[in-house]
């Protein structure tokens, strides 16, 4: 619902309302997934245009926060800009995860504009058999 208000209002008032001067500093919220299989948890976050050394990955208390910044490519001096969607600035988003994650072996990658961090579990502690001795 919010989309479709979204889009009837870029496209009603889109070509009479000015460009934004400048994004630099807002904030902004990647979209995230979150999957999970028998053997780890896996979150894929889009943030295209970013360079990997701008994105933080932690690990604390149980809580995964994925931050960073994307900074702005454009140079306003030199383009009168009618439009500008794009976003720009820092961003930063948390999630709880189990206590199962094996924080040690987790790992990121970064390609074609999609983060992906994977959560791989700790295997599970198998029952320990105790005999009974008799006496």
């Amino acid at each position: 619902m919010h989309d479709e208000l979204s889009r009837f209002f870029d496209d009603f008032f889109g070509e009479r309302l000015p460009a934004r001067q400048s994004q630099e500093g807002a904030s902004w919220i990647p979209r995230v997934d979150i999957s999970e299989n028998d053997d780890e948890i896996i979150v894929h976050a889009d943030i295209p245009g970013m360079e990997k050394d701008n994105i933080k990955i932690t690990l604390t208390d149980n809580v995964l926060s994925i931050s960073g910044e994307k900074k702005i490519e454009r140079d306003e001096k030199k383009a009168n800009y009618h439009r500008v969607e794009r976003v720009f600035g820092s961003f930063q988003r948390s999630f709880y995860i189990p206590t199962n994650v094996d924080a040690s072996k987790i790992s990121a990658s970064y390609k074609n504009g999609v983060l992906e961090v994977k959560l791989p579990k700790k295997e599970e502690a198998k029952p320990k058999e105790i005999p009974v001795k008799v006496e």
